[in-house]
């Protein structure tokens, strides 16, 4: 500071109003100071400031898997909209896995956010403790929970689940198979699932006809697999739920290699409505979901409440929307 203040020309009174303060300095002044930082090769102790202003200006944000386009919009929104509002974003993954959350969140906390956004609602109960015990706005994303820790932005999966399948059935078909993860982890696809189900049993059409693949990730060989499993036991199987784009994708293209016109012979419907399944990629059927929008969301959320400001919706839902296109 005091080097800057010589090379400035001002006291380092004057440099520290024009770092916290910039409005309360002459515009001639800031200029010239903040001339002499970049000549100087400086960048502001935020650390340092933090313990004065009690403000980090950091928001946490821990989220399931960067693998794909899932979250890629609601890191797009949460980032962006804090940003604007002099705020930066730092990220982890959890590759879905709840010890790895509660670890990820022991590692934020320890650099003193502003916020915690997270994007599972299946915690620990050490990670549930650490939460509670923050006392910093938490956001919880893509869920709906009865009984969020603070508060939650999203939609809900089941619903969701349920009017896909419910426009599969409107269309004319008898027999509609799921394709989805089989991990306990993927809670949103778990409830897409129950949705599934609960729409056979209201139309009284059949048992569930499950493909419950490996892993965690969105790799479309699940969906190949998938596909090729409800062929085996259930042939007359007409039309396909996928839990999500990337999934539809690989049943997609073993319905291809086995000669299957889509939709005639079969219908495929994701979720997500990520950037492959649009006019001009798939022209995949899929559930639309508000990525953007519930990072942006959240990200002021987090905010006001941060601010003091009281929220009356500590529960957010932001809808979704069945888009038919060339699949089924």
């Amino acid at each position: 500071m005091s080097e800057v203040a010589a090379a400035a020309r001002v006291s380092t009174m004057t440099v520290s109003r024009v770092l916290r303060t910039p409005d309360k300095v002459r515009p001639e002044t800031c200029r010239r100071v903040q001339a002499a930082i970049r000549k100087l090769g400086y960048v502001p102790d935020e650390a340092a400031g933090a313990l004065s202003s009690r403000r980090s200006r950091i928001i946490g944000a821990l989220v399931s898997t960067l693998g794909g386009s899932f979250f890629a919009s609601t890191v797009d929104g949460l980032s962006q909209t804090l940003r604007e509002q002099g705020y930066q974003l730092l990220l982890a993954t959890t590759n879905y896995t709840p010890e790895i959350e509660a670890d990820s969140i022991a590692a934020m906390l320890a650099r003193r956010p502003d916020g915690l956004v997270l994007t599972s609602t299946q915690h620990t109960d050490m990670a549930n403790r650490l939460l509670k015990r923050a006392r910093i706005p938490i956001v919880e994303l893509w869920e709906l929970p009865e009984a969020p820790i603070d508060s939650a932005v999203g939609f809900s999966n089941r619903a969701a689940g349920n009017a896909m399948t419910e426009f599969l059935a409107d269309a004319g078909h008898k027999g509609i198979g799921f394709i989805g993860r089989s991990s306990p982890f993927d809670r949103r696809g778990q409830l897409r699932r129950a949705g599934y189900k609960d729409a056979l049993a209201a139309r009284s059409l059949h048992a569930p006809r499950v493909a419950s693949v490996a892993g965690l990730g969105d790799d479309p060989s699940a969906g190949a697999s998938g596909l090729a499993h409800l062929l085996m036991r259930w042939e007359d199987t007409t039309a396909v739920f996928c839990a999500s784009d990337s999934i539809a994708l690989g049943a997609l293209s073993e319905a291809r290699r086995r000669g299957l016109r889509v939709p005639d012979d079969i219908a495929i419907a994701g979720f997500g409505d990520f950037e492959m399944a649009s006019e001009n990629g798939l022209a995949l059927t899929t559930v639309r979901v508000p990525g953007f929008a519930i990072g942006e969301e959240a990200a002021r959320l987090v905010l006001r409440r941060g601010n003091g400001e009281a929220t009356h919706k500590r529960i957010v839902d932001l809808g979704f929307q069945i888009v038919r296109r060339m699949t089924a």
